[in-house]
C-alpha cells in the first residue's frame, strides 16, 4: 500500500501537538499535510513540526480538497459544531454527527485511543479462555490531580467540562467494551467545584444487562491512576495501565490472579495513538469496517447522558433496550 492518507488536524492544543502529531508521523498509511489554528498559531506550530500547510482559520482546512482525514482536538462542546460543519455532549449531538458523515459519505470514529492498544484484546481472550471463570465485577478508575485549575478548559462547564466527561468516560467505555455488554442500571454521585459548575470526582455503579455489576471512579482530585480490574468465580484481572500505556513506553501491564494461588504478569507493547491512526487510515484506503462503530457510539453516549441524569435527579436510572432512561 503506497498511498498515504493525508490528515488535517484543527487547533493547535497541546494534545494535537505533544501526541497526535507526533503519532500520525509515526504511524504507517498516513501523513500530517495541514493545521488549522483560529489563535494565530498555525504558522509556527506547522514551523516547528514540519506540517506544509497552515490556516488561520478552521473553515479553510475543512475546504481543502487534499485532505483526506481531520482530526478534532477542539473542546468537547464544540465537536459536533465542526464534525456536521469529523464526539459530543448528548446523544443527539453524537445521532447528528453520524448522519452528517453518512449523507456526506465520511467516515467518522470517537477518538478511544485506549481501545487501540493490544493489551485489551488480550484481556478478552483470557476472559473467554475461562482464566478467572464466570464474571461477576469489573472496576475502573481513571484520575490524575488537575494542577492549572484557572485556564484549564476541563473547568469550563460550557466547554464540556469536569472529571466525567474528559476520564470518566473511559471508564464507561472500557467497562462496555470489554464485558461486551451495556448498563441496564446505574447511580452516579458526583462532588463538584465550589465556584464552577464541573465535577471534580465522580464515583457510579452500574448493572450490566449480562448480570455483572460493575463501579468507576474518576477524578481531578486523587492521585494518577488508570486502571481496570475485572473478577470472576475463579480469579481476578487487573489492568494497571489501562488507559495510558505510553507514559510507559507503550508497556500495557496485565496481572492475573487465580484461586489456586498462582500471579503471573503479562506486558503487552503497542503505540495505541498510531495505531488508532494506521486503523482509521487503513479503513479509509481499504474501506474495512470500522473497529468502533456508529451504534457502539450511540450507546456510549447514552450511558454517559443516564450518568448525568443520575447526578441532577439523585436518583437510580433505568436504561431500556433503546436507550431511553428512566427513573425511580
Amino acid at each position: 500500500m503506497e498511498r498515504k492518507v493525508r490528515w488535517g488536524i484543527v487547533s493547535t492544543a497541546a494534545i494535537a501537538k505533544d501526541v497526535m502529531i507526533p503519532a500520525i508521523h509515526r504511524a504507517d498509511y498516513a501523513e500530517v499535510v495541514a493545521i488549522a489554528s483560529e489563535s494565530g498559531r498555525a504558522d509556527q506550530v506547522a514551523q516547528e513540526l514540519g506540517i506544509s500547510k497552515a490556516y488561520d482559520n478552521y473553515e479553510q482546512l475543512l475546504d481543502d480538497p487534499d485532505i483526506d482525514a481531520v482530526y478534532i482536538p477542539l473542546p468537547n462542546s464544540l465537536h459536533a459544531e465542526w464534525t456536521i460543519k469529523p464526539a459530543a455532549l448528548c446523544e443527539e449531538d453524537v445521532r447528528r454527527m453520524i448522519e452528517a458523515c453518512g449523507k456526506n459519505g465520511v467516515l467518522f470514529m470517537e477518538a478511544f485511543m485506549y481501545q487501540s492498544h493490544p493489551q485489551h484484546e488480550r484481556v478478552k481472550q483470557l476472559l473467554a479462555a475461562g482464566e478467572i471463570g464466570d464474571i461477576k465485577y469489573m472496576r475502573a478508575h481513571f484520575s490524575f490531580y488537575l494542577q492549572d485549575r484557572e485556564t484549564n478548559i476541563r473547568m469550563n462547564h460550557e466547554l464540556g467540562g469536569g472529571s466525567l466527561f474528559d476520564v470518566g468516560c473511559y471508564c464507561v467505555h472500557s467497562t462496555r467494551h470489554i464485558l461486551d455488554a451495556e448498563p441496564i442500571e446505574l447511580f452516579v454521585q458526583s462532588y463538584f467545584d465550589p465556584h464552577r459548575s464541573v465535577d471534580l470526582t465522580t464515583n457510579g455503579w452500574m448493572r450490566m444487562e449480562n448480570g455483572v455489576l460493575a463501579q468507576f471512579t474518576c477524578s481531578f482530585n486523587m492521585f494518577p491512576q488508570n486502571e481496570y480490574e475485572v473478577v470472576g468465580t475463579k480469579g481476578k484481572i487487573v489492568v494497571s495501565r489501562a488507559y495510558r500505556p505510553d507514559v510507559n513506553e507503550g508497556e500495557g501491564r496485565i496481572t492475573v490472579v487465580t484461586d489456586d494461588g498462582k500471579t503471573r504478569e503479562e506486558a503487552v507493547f503497542g503505540d495505541q495513538y498510531a495505531l488508532q491512526i494506521e486503523h482509521i487510515s487503513r479503513c479509509i484506503l481499504e474501506g474495512t469496517r470500522l473497529m468502533y462503530s456508529p451504534d457502539r457510539m450511540i450507546k456510549q453516549a447514552q450511558a454517559l447522558d443516564a450518568c448525568h441524569a443520575s447526578i441532577e435527579t439523585g436518583r437510580i436510572v433505568r436504561l431500556s433496550r433503546k436507550g431511553k432512561s428512566t427513573w425511580k
